[in-house]
């Protein structure tokens, strides 16, 4: 990539060419954006409320309260951040859909947990913020970002991208470390399925989005210290976008397939519709908060 340093910068650039919009407004704008991400944050951290369906709700208070046995503080502000987005979706609360709604989690987990991790302002987060969004933007155009269209590899996938890219830019990584940052997270999400159970974006979705931010902060690590994706990020995309008309519709979001499908999964969703499950389920008791 020869953009320049920052990678941010030539996003802008190119997006005030093709919007007419001034590059301050755009700058105002995903500075209130992070506003909403910390708010759906603070929101989900201080709630045990239950979702909806009552399968989650409670998970990112729980980790971000529970005693830290490894003490590794930045993963469990990762992890906890992104929860609480997806909870806070979960229970129709306000987030910020980065790229989508199932995923919104990962960049705020990623991007905010690392800057207050390191006690970065917001203001630091707008250009990574830009990036992220310029690679979302960049991904769409060769593949699809929805669950229902390629599986959670595109999904999830293209938001620890956009966020790797904007953690490596947060801590000062140069354009092409950006770049192959985003390639390795997407490199390792592909064949990853979407099995929401009962069809509701909750499980595994609230933990998927935990596991894939701390994936993106691992991307961007390994991107800092000068490793490379092997296979170059335009044929990670192909090879993503392949894999994903490849896939089953009963593993794209239609909850036919995978966890959906499994007793406990067929149990939880009869009884979100109200009807009694057919055949022994083995389901286990839901904690409720």
């Amino acid at each position: 990539m020869n953009a320049p340093a920052p990678a941010s910068a030539w996003v802008l650039e190119r997006d005030c060419a093709e919007t007419g919009l001034d590059p301050a407004d755009i700058r105002a704008e995903m500075l209130r954006r992070i506003g909403e991400m910390r708010a759906s944050i603070a929101r989900g951290l201080a709630s045990r409320a239950p979702s909806i369906t009552g399968m989650v709700g409670w998970n990112a208070q729980g980790l971000w309260e529970a005693p830290d046995v490894l003490n590794a503080p930045l993963i469990r502000r990762v992890q906890a951040y992104a929860m609480a987005v997806n909870e806070e979706n979960a229970r129709m609360g306000r987030i910020v859909a980065a790229p989508t709604a199932g995923s919104a989690g990962t960049i705020p987990g990623a991007l905010i947990g690392v800057a207050d991790h390191l006690g970065l302002g917001d203001e630091r987060l707008v250009d990574p913020m830009i990036l992220a969004a310029g690679v979302g933007k960049a991904i769409s155009k060769r593949m699809f970002i929805s669950g229902a269209a390629g599986g959670c590899q595109a999904e999830i996938g293209s938001s620890a991208a956009m966020a790797a890219a904007a953690v490596v830019e947060l801590l000062g990584g140069t354009p092409r470390a950006a770049v192959q940052a985003a390639s390795m997270a997407l490199m390792n999400t592909i064949g990853l399925v979407c099995d929401p159970v009962g069809g509701y974006v909750e499980v595994p979705c609230v933990s998927r989005n935990a596991f894939y931010a701390v994936h993106a902060v691992s991307a961007a690590q390994l991107a800092l210290a000068q490793l490379e994706s092997f296979i170059p990020p335009d044929e990670v995309l192909g090879a993503m976008a392949s894999v994903g008309r490849m896939m089953p519709a009963a593993l794209r979001e239609t909850a036919e397939g995978g966890l959906a499908q499994t007793p406990t999964g067929l149990a939880v969703t009869a009884r979100m519709e109200g009807r009694e499950p057919e055949g022994p389920s083995g389901m286990v008791e839901l904690p409720m908060a």
